[in-house]
């Protein structure tokens, strides 16, 4: 695979991992920029943990991969370790900090979580440390050659807000920009189905339901974050240069790779 397809695929997505359900690659929504462009497939994957079995394995290898960005906290690495993938770099760019069990465990309703959720697509904006690392995912993501696949654990918040970006810089319609965000509840729910019993286990089928909303994406999420980016900086443009601090000549890097 080369590292700049010359022609868009528009019909046929990668086809899901049954071991890795939240893979995808980040211009997998039909949909075309506000300048007519197509977005180019087969150069941004977006994910969940990669743990692929056997079978999924030789489908990312096949895809001739050359980075794998992990942006979760040491807690998370530490309780579910990627398998690595021997033709890619794998690069750790932590994104939140303090540990996430502890962030959610005055949650005592759905609507807590739901809030919870709202105010974490807000950190992406405001935290100094989360702009940090998206800088530094956005950063090492244009200055790599070849394929490139980032993720969180679950490939849904922070991997989303990623996504967002990406898109948003290669002028994606809103429309694309949140069809992408929201396949994550179209995704194969082993993980989520596994997580809900995991938590009902561990503390009662009443916690599971508060903690339930947390689970998967919601329009109102993004729409959150996207809201204090626009009370906080007024565009995606001036997130990306003031509140990142990304070069103009990265974000035109970016826009080349993936718009065509």
């Amino acid at each position: 695979m080369s590292a700049l397809p010359t022609d868009p695929i528009r019909t046929a997505a990668l086809p899901r991992l049954a071991s890795v359900a939240n893979f995808r690659d980040v211009a997998a929504a039909d949909g075309t920029t506000a300048a007519g462009r197509a977005l180019r497939r087969g150069v941004f994957y977006r994910s969940n943990a990669l743990t692929p079995d056997t079978a999924d394995l030789a489908t990312l290898a096949s895809l001739g991969l050359t980075a794998v960005y992990d942006v979760r906290t040491d807690a998370e690495v530490a309780q579910t370790p990627d398998v690595l993938l021997p033709s890619a770099a794998y690069v750790r760019i932590p994104i939140l900090s303090g540990n996430l069990v502890d962030m959610t465990s005055g949650l005592a309703s759905p609507d807590d979580a739901r809030a919870f959720m709202r105010g974490l697509n807000r950190s992406f904006v405001t935290d100094a440390g989360n702009r940090a690392g998206f800088e530094r995912l956005l950063t090492a993501l244009a200055g790599t050659e070849g394929p490139q696949v980032f993720h969180c654990t679950a490939g849904k918040d922070r991997t989303g807000w990623a996504s967002m970006l990406l898109l948003s810089i290669a002028g994606a319609s809103d429309e694309t920009i949140m069809t992408d965000y929201l396949a994550t509840n179209d995704s194969p729910s082993s993980w989520t189905a596994a997580t809900y019993e995991l938590i009902k286990s561990r503390n009662g089928e009443a916690v599971a339901e508060v903690f339930a909303p947390m689970l998967g994406v919601d329009e109102s999420y993004l729409r959150a974050g996207l809201g204090q980016l626009e009370q906080t900086y007024g565009t995606v443009e001036d997130y990306l240069t003031s509140g990142l601090g990304l070069a103009p000549e990265t974000i035109a890097t970016l826009e080349a790779k993936l718009a065509c």
